[in-house]
């Protein structure tokens, strides 16, 4: 098939970041090196891109790039023949969050022109050159400032940036994505280990992501002491100075304005019944039964990207700790990239 070398190409690209991330700086040959410099400057550039956060991305992608996952996942699709240019715009709150589409574009035999955030441009161009270079430069991109001259465009923004590009690409095929964050169904008898792993839905990227966790729904009984309690791992998240300036003034407006709030020096939880919670914070709301919570669900279906919860409660969702842990034909907005792609 026509991409056998970018597939070959890109586990070749999942083996050198895994071996990558295996090795001590001191064992680094050339493109290790600059691997890691690339990851040095970028956490520079946006102090929000930790090396712990962006190695444990470049794992999760690692992970991924496997001959048969990427084959399997294609096989769903009747891929076109015929090249189309189609201009992405990527978002960069967390690192890489952009890739996915790329790599669509790429297997469904188009050209993508990227428009990189101004948040995240350093190690996307660096690992597209890598997958160039292991699929025998058979990878035609093109990394732009304005784009031009396109078939279709896919672009990542908030909801006011999203109504701007719905009107300036009125006239395109294209997929506009707009603001979605993700939710947990607690059903009150969760283990502290299932407490713990939500933890990590909430904290990973510090928040910043769509599928990171900003709602709580819980049994009207549940004392909050127990998130408290299994939160206590990632207390160092305060040492971030990004994050604890977000903290610190979102609990003095909170004080100024005598909210009710609970606080464990590192994180708030706030019941309110929002769906999106500010940096730092964590809303809550209580159910007296299922159906209510079901119910709030399929009022902001449109603005859930996952919702994390027991399987027993029969929601669509996700195991606790994975919300962060996509699979490639896990789309965002839940808008089937490749489906998009196979026809235009």
């Amino acid at each position: 098939m026509p991409n056998d070398n970018k597939i070959l190409g890109l586990e070749k690209l999942g083996y050198f970041i895994t071996e990558f991330l295996k090795k001590n700086e001191k064992n680094y040959n050339e493109k290790e090196g600059k691997f890691s410099a690339i990851m040095r400057l970028s956490e520079m550039e946006n102090p929000w891109f930790t090396q712990e956060n962006q190695r444990y991305n470049l794992q999760q992608w690692a992970g991924l790039f496997t001959q048969k996952n990427i084959e399997n996942w294609l096989s769903k699709y009747k891929l076109p023949k015929s090249p189309k240019r189609v201009g992405l715009i990527l978002a960069g709150n967390i690192p890489l969050v952009g890739f996915h589409d790329i790599i669509a574009v790429v297997l469904s035999h188009h050209i993508p022109l990227i428009k990189l955030s101004s948040k995240d441009k350093l190690m996307v161009p660096f690992l597209l050159d890598l997958w160039n270079q292991f699929s025998n430069d058979e990878i035609n991109y093109t990394i732009v400032e304005r784009l031009e001259k396109f078939d279709a465009v896919i672009a990542t923004g908030s909801n006011n940036t999203a109504r701007y590009l719905e009107y300036y690409f009125k006239n395109h095929l294209s997929i506009i994505r707009k603001n979605r964050t993700s939710i947990a169904v607690l059903k009150g008898d969760e283990t502290d280990e299932e407490l713990q792993l939500l933890g990590d839905d909430i904290f990973r990227y510090f928040g910043l992501g769509c599928r990171n966790v900003t709602k709580l729904l819980i049994p009207s009984e549940m004392k909050v002491d127990r998130l408290f309690e299994n939160f206590a791992q990632y207390q160092d998240i305060i040492n971030h100075n990004k994050y604890a300036n977000n903290y610190d003034y979102n609990r003095a407006i909170y004080l100024l304005n005598q909210d009710l709030f609970w606080d464990n020096n590192f994180v708030m939880l706030r019941e309110d019944e929002k769906l999106f919670s500010p940096l730092s914070v964590v809303n809550f709301s209580r159910y007296e039964t299922l159906e209510e919570a079901k119910q709030f669900i399929e009022n902001h279906q449109e603005e859930i990207q996952a919702t994390v919860a027991k399987s027993e409660l029969g929601l669509k969702s996700v195991a606790f700790g994975e919300t962060q842990n996509p699979s490639l034909d896990t789309y965002a907005d839940d808008v089937d990239t490749m489906a998009f792609l196979s026809v235009i």
